[in-house]
């Protein structure tokens, strides 16, 4: 069915919803997941003015993880953890293509239309640039 798995997170709610499907449907299917966070410049600079540090700020981010790799260890599926750098729907959905991902998992946060319209959604752009099926959760 799947081979390959992509599911962005960024630590909301939503993402780690969408991160249980993903490893779900991999435990089916014996797909590899590949967990992905993508740090933009807005979220980079956030994060230098509120830590001054760049291993704390490292470690805030790994901690974003830590939920999702223990769900993963103890399902014992393939998974890989990958942490990038750019716009987020343009750099998940480059990523996904360069691997060849059968799915793209994805949360939604559930903006309304006016906030849509003006901030537009990760989760939009991904299901409007994606080549292969995008799975989006609520």
């Amino acid at each position: 069915m799947f081979e390959k798995i992509v599911v962005a997170l960024d630590g909301s709610i939503q993402s780690i919803r969408a991160a249980e499907k993903a490893i779900e449907l991999a435990k089916q299917s014996g797909a590899h997941a590949y967990v992905v966070y993508v740090v933009d410049g807005k979220t980079s600079k956030a994060d230098v003015l509120n830590t001054w540090n760049s291993l704390g700020i490292m470690e805030k981010r790994k901690k974003k993880f830590k939920l999702v790799e223990d769900v993963a260890k103890k399902e014992g599926i393939s998974y890989e953890v990958r942490l990038l750098r750019g716009d987020p729907a343009g750099t998940l959905v480059t990523f996904s293509n360069d691997i060849q991902a059968d799915l793209i998992v994805v949360g939604s946060r559930g903006l309304n239309q006016f906030q849509q319209m003006i901030l537009g959604s990760v989760s939009h752009k991904v299901v409007k640039r994606a080549t292969c099926p995008v799975l989006l959760i609520k």
